[in-house]
């Protein structure tokens, strides 16, 4: 039972990129809200994509959705880094 808990949280990991770059630079600079909405951004999409792969059958659909979950997942992160559509929820 440990290992399937592990499993769903491992996706998190990711988050010690930035934390190890917070400690080396600078230049990177994240506050406890950018970890938290980085952090469910990332499990949304680890869960989205394990719920899609259990529920569709052919490959050629799954390749498809996960590249639009990609997608979709790559331009909120870009939105809420940089700002490139100019909406409410933009960062710097």
């Amino acid at each position: 039972m440990k290992t399937k808990n592990w499993r769903i949280f491992s996706p998190l990991l990711l988050l010690l990129i930035p934390l190890v770059g917070m400690l080396i630079s600078d230049e990177v600079n994240w506050s406890l809200f950018d970890f938290m909405i980085m952090g469910m951004l990332i499990l949304s999409l680890s869960f989205g994509i394990k719920q899609l792969l259990q529920a569709t059958i052919k490959y050629k659909y799954k390749a498809l959705f996960i590249a639009l979950f990609l997608l979709v997942f790559m331009l909120v992160w870009v939105e809420l880094a940089v700002g490139i559509f100019g909406s409410p929820m933009a960062g710097n």
